[in-house]
Parts: structure tokens; C-alpha cells; sequence
């Protein structure tokens, strides 16, 4: 560390829930001198958007303006990282101006590749491709989902790392519910596009398998989308007999995703890394080169599925380490991989998918391992419960 004066004590890039819960959770320890870089008016409340899609939620409830979920006695900087220099302690913003710090947590969220496959660009811009992976989107997927009344209707998970990637199921489950109940579903083609062998992972995908079964969805495992022709309405998909061509009605895309390109062009990422995410130890969430910089959620090169549900424990894990490092102490608190994919196989029901980094169910609640079966309960929680525990505990650092 240089003897210069930083400007803050610590400078937290991402004003997400990564970002603003472990903000709180600082000041709830008595930290002072903390500052949020985040571009944004609007804060957004990401995994209701499979609802917003699905048809079960209004999109205004998932937004809420950022000026009132910033931490009390936090600074708001509005403004975009372009780069960051660890050597230096230092980012540089949109603006031009550059900022040192004592402390640097990144966590900026991810990077949604639409140019990766090509004609995906082109193809979002016309009425019948859309996306809930990003607000706007998530209102045409709604619009789109419910006025569907024949035809194929395709939905793609990318492969390789993603936020939550199992997401691109749940409006298709929900929609399916939906065409069922209307009558129309017996005239739609449902094709589910996953990179994987199977929907998810086990124990979760006997159930997952029988709802696919219910619905009549056409399952393309181990398969990717290609490419994207929007004038003929066709997808080119990866096949082990070749690439398949199949004509869509509707495309909802759950598009490729990577660490922002400011990133991946610091020396932040491990050498050699997939994606650019930066390099932590998955346990203490501490960088293992630059011991003054921390990193949590998507753009942490950690060892979990990437998921919202993981911050909880992630910030957690990284205010009471960061904590004890300002006061001269070693880190001990310790990330178990903790993940969860609520899934909604219905319009009222929700199988709770929790697991560890190694794959294994970890429920929240110990002793009740059926949380993973389709459940009432857990779509009550999912849609209703936890919108609220975000707005007003989750971001205000209090569980």
C-alpha cells in the first residue's frame, strides 16, 4: 500500500445486491468512508423477471430507484468503471476521473453477450424474439408468452458460465401452465435448448423430468443455439448428427455471458482464465494476488453455480472478513458454495433447488430435504416471501 491518502476507504464497483448488501453489512459493523460506483437510476430486482415473462408479476415491482436503496452514509457515485489498475489501487471511470481506494470489492455483476451468436443482435430487435434477462425484455417476453396461440416456441440456455442459468426454463414452465389451461397447449411446440446432459442436476432433475414430461416439452440436451436468421424465423441448433434448422414462432433467449470487458482486460482474472472473472479464494472471497481486493457474485471466479440466492452467504462471508482485516486480524469466515434455483415448473408452484459447489443438496433447512419436490409453499415464498426479505432485509444487511 502506498502512504498516499486513498480516496476511500472502501470502493465497492456494482451497486447490485452484491453491492449494496455488503455495503450495509459494513456499516452495521461500524465501517466508515465507503463508496458505490454504479451507473444506474434504477435498481432492479432480477430474479422476478422469469415471473414478469411467465406472466405472474407486473414488472414496475421489480424496480425501485437506487437512490433509495443506497446504504445510509454510503456515497453514491454515478458513474461507469472502464478500467481498474490493483497495482496502482486505483479505477478509472467513464467520466475520466480516477479513484484510489484502501479496499476494492468488485462486483459489478455479468456481461450479456448478445453479439456472441451470430444474428441474436438483430433478431432481439424484431417482435417475435425476446429475452427475461433484461427489464424491457422480460415486458415483450410477457406479451409475447400470452398471445401465443400456435406454433414453435423455442427457449435456449447458453452454455458456459451464466447468472442462474437454469432461469431460461422458468417462463417456459409457467407459460406452458398457462396454454395448458387456455387449450392452446396441445397446438404449441415447446423446444428446450440446454447445453448440459440433463435439465439441471440431481436430485432435482426427477422432478424437472416430469414436468417436461407433463407438458410435452421437446428437450434438445447437451445442444446449443448456433445462430439466429430473424427474416426466415429460424435457429440453427448444435446437434451430435449435425446442426439442426427449426423454424420458431417465438425465441426467448437466455443470451452468453462473461465478466464486462473492462475486466477481463485487467490483471485482475487468473492467467488463462474462462471468462475474466476475478481470480478469489472461493472461500474467503479475498484475491490471492492483490490481498486489498475482494469479490463476490458473478464476477467472482468462485467455485458455486452463479446465482443471486448465493449473496446472502457471500456477503456475509465477505463483510466479516474485510472487517477483520481493518482491524489487523486474518480472515476466518469461509463461503460453503452455497447456490439456489428456484425453479417454476407452474404458475403455482416452484421446485427449490439448493446446492453446494460440489453439486450436492444443501437445504436451507436441514431436516425438510423434500424442499427440492414441487411445492405450493415454496412458489409462495419464491413470488411473494422473498421480494419483500429483499427490498427491505436482504439489501439493508440484515440476513
Amino acid at each position: 500500500m502506498s502512504d498516499q491518502i486513498a480516496d476511500h476507504r472502501i470502493l465497492i464497483i456494482g451497486g447490485g445486491n452484491g453491492g449494496i448488501s455488503v455495503a450495509a453489512r459494513l456499516r452495521r459493523a461500524g465501517v466508515d468512508d465507503i463508496a458505490i460506483i454504479e451507473p444506474r437510476e434504477d435498481h432492479l430486482y432480477k430474479p422476478l423477471f422469469s415471473h414478469v415473462a411467465g406472466g405472474t408479476a407486473r414488472a414496475s415491482i421489480t424496480v425501485r430507484p437506487q437512490r433509495e436503496v443506497m446504504p445510509k452514509d454510503v456515497h453514491w457515485i454515478q458513474d461507469a468503471v472502464t478500467a481498474v489498475h490493483p497495482e496502482a489501487n486505483a479505477v478509472t471511470l467513464a467520466s475520466g476521473d480516477t479513484l484510489t481506494y484502501e479496499h476494492l470489492i468488485v462486483c459489478p455483476g455479468i456481461q450479456l453477450d448478445w453479439d456472441r451468436v451470430p444474428g441474436l443482435e438483430d433478431a432481439i430487435q424484431t417482435p417475435a424474439v425476446a429475452s427475461h434477462y433484461e427489464f424491457d425484455l422480460a415486458k415483450k417476453a410477457s406479451a409475447l408468452l400470452r398471445d401465443v396461440k400456435a406454433g414453435t416456441v423455442v427457449f435456449t440456455q447458453p452454455d458456459g458460465p451464466a447468472s442462474c442459468a437454469g432461469a431460461a426454463q422458468k417462463p417456459m414452465y409457467q407459460a406452458s401452465d398457462y396454454w395448458r389451461a387456455t387449450g392452446a397447449l396441445d397446438s404449441i411446440r415447446v423446444v428446450m435448448v440446454v447445453p448440459t446432459e440433463t435439465p439441471f442436476m440431481a436430485p432435482f432433475d426427477r422432478e424437472l423430468d416430469r414436468t417436461i414430461s407433463e407438458y410435452g416439452i421437446e428437450l434438445r440436451a447437451s445442444t446449443v443455439l448456433l445462430r439466429v436468421d430473424p427474416q426466415a424465423q429460424e435457429v440453427v441448433l448444435s446437434a451430435a448428427e449435425g446442426p439442426e434448422h427449426l423454424h420458431y414462432d417465438v425465441l426467448n433467449v437466455e443470451p452468453p455471458q462473461s465478466a464486462p470487458d473492462w475486466l477481463k482486460a485487467s490483471t485482475l482474472p487468473a492467467s488463462g482464465s474462462s471468462g475474466g472473472f476475478v481470480e478469489v479464494d472461493p472461500r474467503t472471497l479475498r484475491h490471492p494476488r492483490f490481498n486489498n481486493v475482494w469479490s463476490l457474485g458473478d464476477a467472482a471466479a468462485t467455485t458455486n453455480s452463479k446465482c443471486g440466492g448465493a449473496l446472502r452467504k457471500q456477503t456475509w462471508v465477505l463483510a466479516k472478513n474485510l472487517s477483520r482485516v481493518l482491524r489487523g486480524k486474518e480472515p476466518t469466515a469461509s463461503y460453503d458454495g452455497y447456490a439456489v434455483c428456484p425453479f417454476t415448473v407452474s404458475r403455482s408452484t416452484v421446485v427449490w433447488a439448493e446446492f453446494d459447489d460440489a453439486g450436492k443438496q444443501k437445504p436451507s433447512i436441514p431436516f425438510f430435504t423434500a424442499m427440492y419436490r414441487e411445492s405450493r409453499l415454496s412458489w409462495l415464498f419464491d413470488r411473494h416471501i422473498l421480494p419483500w426479505v429483499y427490498w427491505n432485509l436482504i439489501l439493508m444487511g440484515r440476513v
